[in-house]
């Protein structure tokens, strides 16, 4: 995985500390050409990698890039599924069954259907999750999707309920169908990566909130750094401002101080704060793997 990640909260009206700065770049971002002149003004700055979540206007995105490839060679999406409030919608309108047909692939549409309505009526959860997972990967063909991750709300719901065994079948589908790595996003790393072990889900890629206040850290900050620092896996950091919490250069050293973590993601809306947060990452990086050289 790149060190650099981008994501996509400031283009859907997401922010966990202001609603007000939410609503305003949710308006902005009305536009598509809003969000493309953002996401090209990232891959002008070196990033080439944008984790983003199966939203509705993905679509919209996505056709850009598949439009353009020639001028994106080495461009990569990293979905993140499912887009909860998608499906919540559509079942309070449609019903279960329905709603699930809405989002179905193209690809064998009928079949998959009828697959569809036997596992829910089963509760076939294989079947259930394969077909989920097949739907929101519709918007990505053609596009090179190295990792696909299970979003938090998911994660820590199967987690809460014991549901175990549905993180071996997203893992083993992800990999089968789309040749492309599982990842897991959770608000709770420690715990999660108990049932992977258990489920020997080996050195699996998982990105949570890590900041230096303890931000949406489910445990604390003192087990989290114990857990990245003796725990077999691939962190990915997210929310590493806190929200804005925390000064941009403080709160990249700290998260450059945490030894394995193998990329962090941010969202901005200007070139300006891209590039002085890049460089920020890029400065703390060198600093840390120079502090772990031996003498």
């Amino acid at each position: 995985m790149d060190r650099v990640l981008f994501g996509d909260n400031q283009f859907f009206g997401v922010n966990h500390m202001s609603e007000e700065k939410a609503r305003a770049q949710s308006m902005r971002f009305q536009d598509l050409q809003a969000i493309i002149d953002v996401l090209d003004a990232a891959y002008r700055e070196g990033i080439r990698t944008f984790m983003c979540t199966t939203h509705d206007r993905i679509h919209e995105i996505c056709d850009h890039f598949r439009a353009n490839q020639e001028k994106y060679p080495d461009y990569r999406f990293y979905p993140c599924m499912p887009y909860a409030h998608k499906y919540a919608n559509a079942v309070t309108e449609h019903g279960m069954v329905d709603a699930l047909r809405r989002f179905l692939p193209d690809d064998g549409a009928m079949g998959a259907m009828l697959k569809g309505g036997v596992a829910l009526a089963s509760k076939d959860i294989r079947g259930i999750i394969q077909l989920l997972v097949d739907a929101e990967m519709k918007a990505f063909h053609g596009l090179s999707t190295p990792v696909i991750f299970i979003q938090n709300v998911i994660t820590d719901l199967l987690l809460g309920l014991g549901m175990k065994e549905a993180f071996r079948v997203f893992a083993d589908h992800v990999r089968e169908r789309y040749h492309a790595e599982p990842g897991f996003i959770t608000m709770n790393t420690p715990k999660l990566l108990d049932v992977l072990d258990e489920l020997q889900i080996e050195n699996p890629i998982v990105c949570s909130n890590i900041n230096k206040i303890g931000f949406r850290m489910c445990g604390g900050i003192e087990l989290y750094e114990k857990t990245i620092a003796t725990r077999r896996f691939r962190p990915v950091a997210m929310s590493v401002l806190a929200s804005g919490a925390i000064a941009p250069r403080e709160a990249i050293e700290y998260v450059c101080r945490q030894p394995k973590i193998e990329s962090i993601v941010f969202g901005a809306s200007s070139r300006a704060n891209i590039r002085q947060t890049k460089a920020l990452i890029d400065e703390m990086s060198a600093g840390a793997g120079a502090q772990a050289l031996p003498a």
